[in-house]
């Protein structure tokens, strides 16, 4: 399939898309701040700079959008054009954070990834349900976790 923009077009779409700060973050982020959680933003100190640190819980947590991310849901579709640049990008974002998770379970941090289709789409849960998800999980002190649509349910 022919992209329906050119080269310089898409260049600039794609330049304007954000890696932090993105919509679904500052909405997290906003609504853990009004329940009375602290945390730091993107800290150099801990491995793979997670969207969220809670140091006082050891907790890092990814939102992740789930095009950049390959999850396998509903917001997710490989792009027909350059299909082979796209999935070896997807590919290697899937492994980085393969990697970042291992790294910070070595240093005894738990895991929170947040997948984008729990606040947006079809399959969303909502974002109070997720908040309150969030808030519960990290005074536990349970083992990692994500929290998905509906499609697949919170693991």
């Amino acid at each position: 399939m022919v992209d329906t923009v050119d080269s310089i077009t898409r260049s600039r779409m794609m330049a304007g898309i954000r890696s932090t700060n993105t919509r679904p973050e500052l909405a997290i982020r906003k609504a853990l701040h009004a329940n009375g959680f602290r945390y730091r933003l993107h800290p150099s100190n801990v491995p793979g700079k997670p969207d969220l640190a809670f140091p006082r819980y050891k907790v890092a947590v990814f939102v992740n959008g789930c095009f950049w991310h390959g999850h396998d849901c509903h917001l997710f579709r490989l792009p027909a054009t350059r299909a082979d640049f796209w999935s070896a990008k997807i590919t290697r974002n899937r492994q980085r954070d393969e990697d970042v998770r291992k790294q910070l379970r070595k240093t005894d941090w738990r895991v929170l990834t947040i997948w984008e289709c729990a606040i947006r789409g079809r399959e969303s849960i909502g974002l109070s349900n997720v908040i309150t998800d969030v808030s519960s999980w990290l005074q536990t002190g349970a083992e990692n976790r994500e929290i998905r649509g509906i499609a697949h349910g919170a693991c």
